[in-house]
């Protein structure tokens, strides 16, 4: 049986699966499994994708080239199988332990080859504001590849020259090594992508390079790179996974490589499979005691107390100041007692203010990998026995790593932030490795000067931490598997979502706009996924109160929520689409307030969430006469900026340390004009600075009060430029007015001084719309006076799109 499953957060795909079978019905229930399963992309920041053959690993390797994903990812393909194949409904997957969900695996894997054949099909979930639920499309079968380069980190990597020039540094030690004991260099590179650090091993020497790349458009574009820089004869490439690769007269390889070369590596150096690969590769690919280029790596982690990060993890009370004094909405124990997800959560930890976290102990080293030797997959776990250098409550782990290039760790490339970095001025921005963000099943107290023992557990995929008060040797407390989630809250709500609900400043702007339009017999109908609306409705006197929740694991968890505190018979949950609403399910009374922040977790883009537009339309019929929908409307904004860094993931790179690239450049390009060259893609922008070149200005407006129009809604102008700078994009952003007076943004927070970098809403993404013309930075960036644009909603598809156009002259049209 073959399966393979991706997913992807560009602009246009919330969610992707491949897979071979003759019937090309999905179930609906699938979006929600893949929608829901650890942090989905907004815990990710970026993206996650599944891909895994028979039999699968216990996990699926995240996907290369630094793209961000979660972990749970071959839990996620499992239960997608289990469903396409009719053995278990996928939510009652969820439920089942790890035992039955390794066993379910492998049946799965083992099992109904007759029913496939060879016919691929493509099919693209897309986010549908009209419905607020992922529809899936069949789509051509080079839409993948394409989504797949577009939106790679191929760029981020080829400008990472500290990276770049630490490799050839490595690699020109290592051959010479070789070289020096009277052999011929023979390299083995897993994961060539480009084909760079092979060029690079056959200009410091090397006889031969075996250069490995799975994924074909890469490995096309690497014959042709090699090609174009003169090194055919002494480079293949190898269109395989590495363990795939055959060695022998009739093999791929004639005999064993005496070099290795791998760039395996994401956020949590493990996660894109390194282990199993260097695994493989030592036993069947490469000499005993071959040279290895990193030579090792060393992952370390430090303690921290954040109240600001594990917000992203815990459900904090909430606090309602009503008519009858303060009212607390609490959490359900089982959530307080819930270890959470333990995926990682990767992100720029350079941006998080210092003062945002105190450091409770050093810089730990916790463990080690040889990359010269022998290397084992299996779970381990290493201890680390440290003194806390402050009390407090240990809640959060940060962590990093570094590669060695040679034996002796004079030649180093590091991921550590800017505060345990030797050199901060040398630090080196990029995006395809950042730092890791891990929750600790508990928060618990510690006692500055206490020894304790902080405890980092892997297995072939991901890695996972726990505090101990003795080393696991001495008390035998091994944890053997990773903690899950068991409330279910971790599997719906992502880390920037659990920000949000937690942030007490948004939630007083939701009651004291409430406070205006509620009265003491509003029916309230709330309209969000996963929302705390309908409990503030009713702490501030609504006489009864409904909300829709339209997936049947968010119904259980609000459920959970309002019995924890008491209101299991004070709100009506209602668990079916809001299409489908009838006024039985309303018992028959006229809503006079609708409500929602709005929140859908199928959105990607900010303008996603205009489904409460559709859902108001929908229940038009059960409004009553005068009702008041909050919010009262929305608009879309946008400004021009210089970004610091963010604009190098879509720079063309041309020349990288003396090789030609730009076959890489025009495949990127030639990706992005297939249909992602006029769309905005999603970023969190707290994490990447940008200096705002324009005021920020309003694009478009939509009326609430009113029905999704018919007709489209389209806006044409210009936005002047009014202060110096390299215009890299536009950033696009939803504000929500909740009443006249109220106005909440999911972009930028406040005004932007001349110098200043812009404050963004960390709980949401922005839309990022790249110019393409200014992002090379071998081209003078010239004087654009103007931006105009053209930007159009579109209500029979609820899309946006748009079209920006620099300008040297202003546009005296508007």
């Amino acid at each position: 049986m073959r399966l393979q499953a991706r997913t992807s957060a560009s602009a246009g795909s919330a969610l992707r699966f491949r897979f071979t079978r003759r019937t090309a019905a999905l179930p609906a229930s699938i979006a929600d499994v893949a929608e829901h399963c650890g942090e989905r992309v907004g815990d990710a920041g970026r993206a996650f994708k599944f891909r895994f053959r028979a039999p699968p690993p216990a996990r699926s390797s995240r996907r290369q080239n630094g793209r961000r994903l979660p972990a749970r990812r071959g839990n996620v393909a499992v239960a997608v199988a289990a469903e396409l194949n009719g053995v278990v409904p996928a939510a009652d997957f969820w439920r089942s332990d790890l035992s039955t969900r390794s066993e379910l695996s492998r049946l799965l894997f083992s099992a109904k080859t007759e029913e496939l054949t060879s016919t691929m099909k493509v099919f693209c979930g897309r986010a549908n504001p009209i419905t607020g639920s992922v529809e899936w499309l069949e789509e051509d079968e080079h839409y993948d590849y394409h989504q797949e380069i577009a939106r790679s980190s191929y760029a981020d990597m080829l400008h990472d020259k500290d990276r770049n020039i630490k490799y050839y540094q490595g690699i020109r030690a290592a051959v010479s090594r070789v070289k020096d004991r009277g052999q011929k260099a023979l390299v083995l590179d897993i994961g060539t992508g480009t084909g760079l650090l092979s060029m690079m091993a056959v200009t410091a020497g090397a006889d031969f390079c075996y250069a490995i790349e799975v994924f074909k458009p890469m490995a096309d574009a690497a014959v042709k790179i090699v090609d174009k820089n003169g090194f055919s004869d002494k480079i293949k490439i190898i269109n395989k996974h590495s363990t795939e690769v055959t060695v022998g007269l009739d093999g791929d390889m004639p005999c064993r490589a005496n070099i290795l070369i791998t760039e395996l590596f994401d956020t949590e150096l493990i996660g894109e499979g390194a282990l199993p690969s260097y695994e493989h590769a030592h036993r069947h690919l490469v000499q005993e005691n071959c040279e290895a280029v990193p030579h090792r790596a060393t992952v370390y982690a430090q303690l921290v107390e954040s109240r600001k990060m594990w917000s992203w993890n815990k459900l904090f009370p909430v606090r309602v100041q009503t008519a009858l004094g303060e009212q607390v909405i609490v959490p359900p124990s089982e959530m307080e007692r819930c270890p959470g997800a333990p995926s990682v959560y990767d992100i720029q930890l350079n941006q998080v203010s210092p003062p945002d976290f105190t450091v409770l102990s050093n810089v730990l080293p916790m463990f080690s990998v040889d990359f010269s030797k022998q290397v084992s997959s299996s779970a381990a776990c290493h201890s680390r026995e440290f003194e806390p250098l402050a009390s407090g409550q240990a809640q959060v782990v940060l962590s990093w790593w570094d590669i060695e290039m040679d034996p002796e760790g004079k030649i180093k490339c590091t991921m550590a932030p800017f505060w345990a970095h030797s050199d901060p001025q040398e630090l080196q921005w990029r995006d395809h490795w950042m730092q890791c963000v891990y929750f600790l099943p508990h928060e618990e107290p510690v006692v500055q000067g206490s020894a304790l023992c902080l405890v980092a557990h892997h297995d072939d995929y991901c890695v996972w931490y726990s505090l101990q008060r003795t080393s696991p040797e001495k008390n035998g407390r091994v944890l053997p598997v990773r903690p899950v989630c068991d409330c279910q809250a971790h599997l719906l709500w992502n880390r920037p979502r659990f920000g949000e609900i937690n942030d007490q400043d948004r939630t007083d702007q939701y009651v004291q706009a409430l406070r205006t339009v509620l009265k003491p017999d509003s029916v309230c109908l709330c309209v969000s996924d996963g929302s705390l609306l309908s409990m503030l409705a009713h702490h501030l006197g609504a006489e009864q109160v409904f909300t829709i929740e339209s997936s049947a694991a968010s119904h259980r968890l609000m459920k959970k929520i309002f019995k924890a505190n008491h209101l299991e018979d004070k709100i009506n949950v209602i668990e079916k689409r809001p299409e489908l609403l009838t006024s039985a399910d309303l018992e028959g009374k006229k809503v006079s307030l609708l409500l929602g922040e709005p929140f859908f977790t199928t959105s990607l883009l900010p303008w996603h969430n205009l489904y409460f537009w559709y859902v108001r339309t929908a229940v038009d019929q059960y409004l009553g006469p005068g009702a008041v929908v909050m919010p009262q409307a929305a608009s879309l904004h946008a400004v021009v900026v210089e970004f610091r860094d963010l604009w190098r993931v879509r720079s063309p790179c041309g020349d990288c340390e003396g090789f030609d690239v730009h076959i890489m450049d025009d495949m990127i390009k030639h990706a992005l004009d297939f249909r992602e060259s006029k769309e905005a893609e999603p970023h969190p922008l707290w994490e990447y600075p940008c200096r705002s070149l324009s005021e920020p200005q309003q694009i478009l407006t939509f009326d609430f009060q009113q029905p999704v129009p018919p007709q489209p809604v389209r806006a044409e102008g210009s936005i002047e430029l009014r202060r110096p700078g390299r215009s890299h994009g536009a950033v696009l952003w939803m504000e929500y007015h909740l009443t006249p007076d109220s106005t909440v943004s999911t972009g930028l927070l406040k005004p932007a001084e001349d110098k200043e970098d812009c404050c963004w809403n960390s709980h949401c993404k922005q839309a990022v719309y790249f110019f393409s013309t200014t992002l090379d930075p071998r081209v003078p960036p010239g004087s654009p006076r103007t931006v105009s644009y053209v930007v159009e909603f579109h209500p029979r598809t609820g899309d946006v799109t748009m079209d920006f156009t620099l300008s040297d002259t202003p546009d005296d049209g508007h």
